[in-house]
C-alpha cells in the first residue's frame, strides 16, 4: 500500500494519475525477481534481481535522450557515469541489481543493445551501459552470483508503462532500508506551466540507514515494527529521475543534486560507506545517432524561469515519496542463513 492510500501526503505538489515514474510519458520499467533456496538447509538464498528502467519504447541507442549523473556519496559500483556526463546523453536503459551482478547484468545489456543494433562495434561506436547497484549481501547470497545475462534481457523485455511494481521486487528483493524491507519505490510530480504541463518521475533503490535515523514521526503517529535490522550497515540507495520538461543535461545535473534533499527528509546523513548515486535524463527531445548536419537545434527552458524551481521542488518531494513508498510497499521477506527482514508498520 502506498503512503497516500494510508492517508499521508508528501508536500505540496501534485502527483500525476499513477504516482510512479511511468506517469512520465514512454518511460517504461521491468523487473525480473528472484526468490528461491540455494540449498537444502535454506543457509544459501537466491533474494535478489534485476530491475530496467527505459527512457521510451524506441531503439534506445539509436534514439538518445539528454542526461546527467550525480554522485552524493561515492561507495557505489556503477557503469557507464563517466560517458553519461561527459557527453551528456543515455543511450541504454538505467540497469539496477546487486553489487556483484553488475557484470553480468552489463552484459546481458549489451547482449540486448547488440541484437537491436548490429551496427555497435562494426560501422559505429561502441555503446555505453548504465548499471546501478546495491549491495543485497544481508538477504541474498551475493557471493553465489545468481543474476545472469539473461535476466537483464528478460527485465528490459517485461519493462512497460504501467504503474510499476514496489517494495521487494526486482533489484529491490533483497533490499534493507532503515533496518526494514525496503527496495523499490517510486512516485511523481505534476508542474504546471502556462498552457502545458510538465511531469517529474522518479524511481529508487533504497538499501540504507538504521532504524535509528528514520524519520517515522513525520509519516505517522505510531511508532512502527521495531522487529528490524540492528545494526544496519552504511547501505546505498540509486535515484532514478525522469522528466518531459525541456531539460539539458546542465539543467538535469543541478536538478539531480536536489534529489539529496528528499534523501536526507527522510533522515539519511550520507553515510561513509553509502553509494548515494542520482542518474536524471529528459523525454522532451530524442537524439538522433546519425548525425545529419553539422549543427543541431535543441529547445530548454531558460535558467531563470520560475518552473525551474518549482522542478527542484518536484525532484526533492518525488525522492522523498518515492523512499517512503519503498517501506511501505514492501513485505517481510526471508533470505539466507535463516534471516529475516520485517516490513516496516506505518498504521
Amino acid at each position: 500500500m502506498k503512503l497516500r492510500d494510508r492517508g499521508v501526503a508528501i508536500g505540496r505538489m501534485a502527483t500525476g494519475k499513477k504516482n510512479c515514474i511511468t506517469d512520465v510519458a514512454g518511460v517504461k520499467v521491468g523487473h525480473v525477481t528472484l526468490d528461491y533456496p540455494l540449498d537444502d538447509g535454506g543457509r544459501e538464498y537466491a533474494c535478489t534481481g534485476v530491475t530496467a528502467i527505459l527512457p521510451h519504447g524506441g531503439n534506445i541507442f539509436k534514439e538518445k535522450v539528454a542526461a546527467a549523473s550525480y554522485v552524493i556519496n561515492g561507495f557505489g559500483k556503477t557503469t557507464g557515469l563517466v560517458q553519461l556526463n561527459e557527453l551528456g546523453v543515455l543511450e541504454s536503459p538505467i540497469m539496477l541489481t546487486n553489487t556483484f551482478g553488475v557484470p553480468a547484468v552489463t552484459e546481458g545489456t549489451l547482449e540486448y543493445l547488440l541484437n537491436k543494433n548490429p551496427e555497435i562495434g562494426e560501422t559505429t561506436g561502441t555503446v555505453n551501459i548504465v548499471v546501478g547497484e546495491c549491495n543485497d549481501s544481508y538477504l541474498n547470497s551475493i557471493r553465489l552470483r545468481q543474476v545472469n545475462l539473461e535476466h537483464a534481457i528478460e527485465a528490459i523485455d517485461k519493462a512497460s508503462n504501467d504503474m510499476a511494481d514496489e517494495g521487494a521486487v526486482g533489484a529491490g528483493k533483497g533490499m534493507v532500508c532503515f533496518g526494514h524491507k525496503g527496495g523499490i519505490g517510486t512516485s511523481s510530480r505534476m508542474i504546471p506551466m502556462e498552457d502545458k504541463q510538465y511531469t517529474i518521475g522518479c524511481l529508487v533503490l533504497s538499501n540504507f540507514g538504521s532504524k535509528e535515523e528514520f524519520q517515522w514521526e513525520r509519516y505517522t503517529k505510531k511508532g512502527g515494527n521495531e522487529d528490524g535490522l540492528g545494526d544496519a550497515p552504511d547501505g546505498s540507495i540509486i535515484i532514478v529521475l525522469a522528466t518531459d520538461a525541456p531539460l539539458s543535461d546542465r539543467h538535469l545535473l543541478r536538478t539531480a543534486k536536489r534529489c539529496g534533499i528528499g534523501l536526507a527528509r527522510t533522515g539519511s546523513h550520507f553515510s561513509n560507506g553509502s553509494g548515494d548515486i542520482v542518474i536524471a535524463f529528459s523525454t522532451a527531445e530524442k537524439i538522433p545517432h546519425e548525425a545529419v548536419t553539422s549543427f543541431e537545434t535543441r529547445t530548454h527552458l531558460r535558467e531563470d524561469h520560475p518552473v525551474m524551481n518549482m522542478i527542484f521542488t518536484a525532484a526533492a518531494e518525488s525522492v522523498e515519496e518515492a523512499i517512503i513508498n519503498s517501506l511501505s510497499q514492501a513485505e517481510t521477506t526471508k533470505g539466507r542463513q535463516g534471516r529475516v527482514i520485517h516490513n516496516y508498520i506505518f498504521d
